[in-house]
């Protein structure tokens, strides 16, 4: 095996070219870096905003609000008078009622028990 004195490694000067890489190469780590810190600092200030921020209310949850939980909620929805239902769908806090009127027409109708009213009269074309 061969044996390297100490004093064979000494750093030797490098050319200016690859001394001008080399200098390129060091600032571009520190901007590299630098945009890392700034990056992660960026994520944990959301985070941190996130935890720290209440929870919104959803809007039915709002509606619901204003009803006691201690007992059901009576409303009467006004249909038309001869409107037959042929199903019915519930979402949230609102029921739609699907059917014919009296005539043969084709309605939808959306009623709030939340509000206690009918919100949406939908008339549907006979095919």
């Amino acid at each position: 095996m061969t044996n390297f004195e100490p004093a064979d490694q000494e750093d030797k000067p490098l050319d200016p070219a690859l001394e001008s890489v080399r200098r390129k190469m060091i600032r571009l780590q520190i901007v590299s870096v630098a945009i890392m810190v700034v990056s992660l600092m960026a994520v944990f200030g959301a985070v941190v905003y996130k935890t720290m921020r209440p929870a919104a209310k959803p809007a039915s949850a709002a509606i619901a609000a204003g009803i006691p939980s201690d007992q059901p909620v009576a409303a009467t929805a006004a249909l038309p008078q001869g409107f037959t239902v042929q199903s019915v769908a519930l979402s949230g806090s609102q029921v739609l009622f699907y059917g014919t009127t009296s005539a043969g027409q084709r309605q939808a109708i959306v009623f709030d028990y939340g509000l206690s009213r009918i919100v949406a009269t939908i008339s549907l074309p006979a095919n």
